[in-house]
This record gives structure tokens, C-alpha cells and sequence, in this order.
């Protein structure tokens, strides 16, 4: 078994030339997107669908560092803001509507900790998920393995070493659950503030849209 092979499977695996290559594409295609001018939204919208393995209305906020981009698979409307860097060495699968802050950090990398193991150039990809509708607070590290359910906030400045699950907030180092988001968080916008009338009115005008359009998708699919 090669070492892309390997890397692939999950198994411990050494990063040479052929490995190396396989990163020159994504490379390429982050200088582009680091460099381009910041106001051209569209050539930005064509370089995220270029670079990365799945995506649906991806936004990325330059700069942006990922290994392969190939290993990347984001649903619909996904965003990115500046800073965010993914070592996709295994997949991460990201879920629809979720939302990066800037200076987030997904790391499916990692190595042996003792040093003599190490030394050896020996390294590992374990995979990352993160449901729908995540929303992930700036400066966050994932680390390799973590999955994290639906509907989840993770509070700026955590280091996520292990699972979160679905409808929580969760922060810290490490981060662990602090509560769940219930029907009661759903008026707010920000700690105990309540959207004002208009903006709430918006807010389900939107959601019904959202809803009807959703309903649409889901019956095109069972008609294809």
C-alpha cells in the first residue's frame, strides 16, 4: 500500500513526493484565491467551487489555507470568514448554512506524541464532521476525530478535542457543553436581547421562504 493509499485509509502514513504533488493543485488554486482582488466576489465564488471537493454557494473571506481543498465537502451556503485554515490530510464534511468566524482552525493532521515515533516522519488524517447549521465562534480549533451535531454554536476561543452533540452551546479549553439551545433562544439575537418587531416580522418572512423553498427542493428530489 502507497502512502496516499494509506493517508486515504486513515492509517499512519509519510508525507512524500506523490503526496506532495497531489498538494500542488491546492496550492495553486489558495494563491489565487489569497491574491485576488477582494471586491470580485465572483472570480472568489469560482475559485472556492474550484478548490474544494463538494460545495453549493460557498463563501470564503480570503485568506484561506487548506492542504487539498479535494477533501473538503461543504453543503449549501456554507461561509468562511478571513483567516480560516482546514489540513485536510481526511475528509471534512461540513453540513448546509454553517457559518466560520475568523481564525477558525479544522485540523484532521496529527502526529504520534512520543518524539522517537515522530522523528520517524510517520503521520496521521482522521476525519471531521460537523452537521447542519453549525455556527463556529472565532479563533476555534477542531482537532482530528471530532464530530459536531446539528444546530451547534461554539463559543470564540474554544479547543474542541471531542464530540459535541446536536442543539448545544459549547465553549472552553477544552470545550464541553454549557447548555442547550432551546425555543426560548429563539427570539433572541444577542445574550437576553429580543429582535425588535420589524426586524422579527423580517426574520419570519425569511424563514417561511426558506421553508417553502426547502419543501421544493426535497419534492424535485423525489420526482428525479
Amino acid at each position: 500500500m502507497d502512502h496516499i493509499s494509506r493517508r486515504d485509509a486513515q492509517l499512519p502514513y509519510i508525507s512524500d513526493e506523490r503526496v506532495f504533488e497531489e498538494q500542488k493543485r491546492a496550492r495553486r488554486l489558495t494563491q489565487e484565491l489569497n491574491t485576488v482582488d477582494r471586491s470580485d466576489f465572483e472570480r472568489i465564488g469560482q475559485i472556492v467551487k474550484e478548490l474544494l471537493g463538494k460545495s453549493e454557494g460557498a463563501m470564503i473571506n480570503p485568506p484561506f489555507y487548506c492542504d487539498y481543498g479535494s477533501h473538503i465537502e461543504v453543503g449549501r451556503n456554507f461561509f468562511a470568514n478571513y483567516n480560516c485554515t482546514i489540513l485536510d490530510v481526511a475528509k471534512v464534511i461540513i453540513g448546509d448554512n454553517c457559518q466560520m468566524a475568523p481564525n477558525v482552525a479544522i485540523y484532521t493532521a496529527g502526529h504520534p506524541v512520543h518524539p522517537d515515533t515522530r522523528n520517524t516522519m510517520y503521520e496521521y488524517g482522521i476525519e471531521v464532521v460537523i452537521g447542519d447549521n453549525v455556527w463556529i465562534g472565532g479563533n476555534s480549533v477542531i482537532c482530528p476525530g471530532v464530530h459536531i451535531g446539528s444546530n451547534t454554536v461554539i463559543g470564540a476561543g474554544s479547543v474542541v478535542t471531542k464530540d459535541i452533540p446536536a442543539w448545544s452551546i459549547a465553549a472552553g479549553n477544552p470545550c464541553r457543553v454549557i447548555r442547550a439551545i432551546t425555543e426560548a433562544d429563539r427570539k433572541l439575537y444577542f445574550k437576553d436581547r429580543e429582535f425588535d418587531q420589524a426586524a422579527w416580522e423580517d426574520v419570519q418572512r425569511i424563514q417561511s421562504a426558506w421553508q417553502k423553498q426547502e419543501t421544493e427542493t426535497k419534492g424535485d428530489d423525489i420526482d428525479g
